[in-house]
């Protein structure tokens, strides 16, 4: 035998390149889990089919027949067929025509062509146009016959694998670009939103620094959080000095001072508003102090002071 037909008639699967633990743990799982096994033979010679039918049996497979290649086709239509090995020398349509008109028709089908060594150049064409996936030689060996047809039927059942992996990968990433698409909008509806309210935030900012009144903000701890331009005229120490951060003890006069602490809730804070109150250096300015409660996060303390009209 030629090395060329020796390279031929040994071609090997992906799986034989697997580790031996490796394919008896895949070989173990594709038995318990892959659908019955059909296998179609195709021969216009009876006896050649009922030899490989003796084979093949003791393994378990689904065994269809045909004695040529349009009976073949007809039982391609109604059975989900994994396996056809068929004769080269068949009348009217050979081996390697009936099996390339199977690739078109239905390439998921493993096709074998079982044919004698003179049919070899009819053959290779075939082989590497992948219309056949293995040639096999009559007369056949029962052992190797019987392991070829296993390693079809597990190549088979490993691209069934592999496309279902692929569609449900492909469906996971389908979805996961839905739920992109879906956060996209959800950032950019959240985008509009926070520009809005920076928009509504600037616009409050400029409402309280155009007010007629001194504003101070202070938090629970005294501390100024807030100040418009004439509350910081009123108390600055020195130009541009910025108020935010101070603590009101190093900043307000004495006199406000002193009012701070005496209205620490609403109801007293309500008694002293618009109140006059002499703040020294010629200062005498109307001051409204506003607690902001226990409903308030901040629980800070509003201030307000307007001049007097003499």
């Amino acid at each position: 035998m030629s090395d060329h037909l020796k390279r031929l008639t040994k071609r090997v699967l992906p799986i034989q390149s697997m580790t031996s633990s490796t394919k008896r743990k895949y070989t173990a799982m594709a038995e318990s889990t892959h659908p019955p096994r059909t296998l179609l033979l195709v021969d216009d010679e009876p006896n050649i089919i009922n030899a490989l039918k003796r084979t093949l049996r003791r393994d378990g497979y689904s065994i269809l027949t045909a004695n040529g290649a349009e009976e073949a086709l007809d039982l391609l239509v109604d059975h989900k067929i994994a396996l056809i090995i068929s004769d080269q020398r068949m009348p009217k349509m050979s081996g390697v025509e009936f099996l390339r008109k199977v690739k078109e028709l239905y390439p998921k089908t493993v096709r074998v062509v079982l044919s004698g060594f003179t049919d070899l150049e009819s053959v290779t064409g075939a082989i590497n146009e992948g219309a056949i996936y293995r040639f096999m030689t009559k007369p056949w060996d029962d052992e190797l016959l019987r392991k070829n047809v296993r390693e079809a039927f597990e190549y088979h059942e490993m691209e069934q694998e592999n496309q279902r992996l692929t569609r449900e990968l492909q469906h996971s990433n389908d979805l996961l670009a839905r739920l992109n698409q879906s956060l996209e909008q959800q950032v950019m509806q959240k985008t509009r939103e926070i520009v809005h309210n920076i928009k509504m935030l600037e616009i409050s900012q400029e409402i309280l620094e155009h007010l007629p009144l001194a504003i101070l903000g202070l938090d629970e701890r005294h501390m100024i959080a807030s100040s418009n331009r004439l509350a910081d005229s009123l108390f600055q120490r020195y130009p541009n000095e910025c108020l935010l951060g101070l603590q009101a003890e190093s900043v307000l006069p004495a006199p406000l001072l002193h009012v701070l602490q005496q209205t620490k809730d609403s109801e007293t804070a309500a008694e002293f508003n618009g109140s006059c109150l002499d703040l020294g250096n010629s200062k005498t300015l109307y001051v409204w102090i506003s607690p902001m409660g226990e409903l308030s996060q901040s629980k800070g303390t509003i201030v307000a002071l307007s001049s007097v009209k003499t």
